[in-house]
C-alpha cells in the first residue's frame, strides 16, 4: 500500500459517477476543513479537480476569495501528478507555482482546475494548467512538484 492510500481517499464518489474522491481521511487538516469536498477525474492526459465553493469561500466583493483558487491550484498540482504522473503525491511538496488571474470566480459554480504534465524528471513534475468555470477561465498557473523520496 503507498503512502497515498494511507492518507487520502480516492475512491469513486457515488454522488458523482466518473469521478472519485480527492480527500484527505484525517478532515481536520487544511484540505478537508478549508476546501471541504474534493473530487477529481481523468480527462485524456489531464486531470480535473474539481470544488463546490461555499459562502467561507468568499471574499467582501462576493466572488471567490483568490486564496481560494490559489488553495485549490495548489492541491491539483498533487493531484495531477498521482493521478497522471508517476509519483506518489502524498508527502510530496509545491516548489514553485505561477498563478495569473483573469476572472472573479462565481461562488455559485463548481470550480475546477484542470491540469497536465509539462515534463516529468526523476524528482520534479513540471505542471501547467486553468482554472474553469464552466467556460469560463478564472485563472491560468503552472507549478513544479518535488516528488518524495523514500530514505
Amino acid at each position: 500500500m503507498a503512502l497515498s492510500d494511507e492518507v487520502f481517499d480516492h475512491n469513486p464518489d457515488p454522488e458523482n459517477p466518473g469521478w472519485n474522491h480527492w480527500n484527505l481521511k484525517d478532515q481536520s487538516l487544511f484540505n478537508g476543513a478549508i476546501m471541504g469536498k474534493l473530487i477529481t477525474r481523468v480527462e485524456g492526459k489531464r486531470c480535473r479537480l474539481r470544488m463546490i465553493p461555499e459562502r467561507k469561500h468568499e471574499n467582501l466583493q462576493g466572488v471567490l476569495h483568490g486564496g481560494t483558487t490559489l488553495s485549490l491550484v495548489d492541491i491539483s498540482l498533487l493531484t495531477t501528478m498521482h493521478t497522471i504522473g508517476s509519483g506518489n503525491a502524498g508527502p510530496s511538496v509545491t516548489v514553485e507555482l505561477s498563478t495569473q488571474f483573469v476572472g472573479g470566480g462565481d461562488p455559485k459554480r463548481p470550480l475546477d482546475a484542470v491540469s497536465e504534465i509539462v515534463r516529468e524528471t526523476g524528482s520534479l513534475v513540471f505542471i501547467r494548467g486553468t482554472v474553469e468555470q464552466e467556460e469560463d477561465c478564472i485563472a491560468a498557473f503552472s507549478g513544479i512538484v518535488r516528488k518524495f523520496r523514500p530514505r
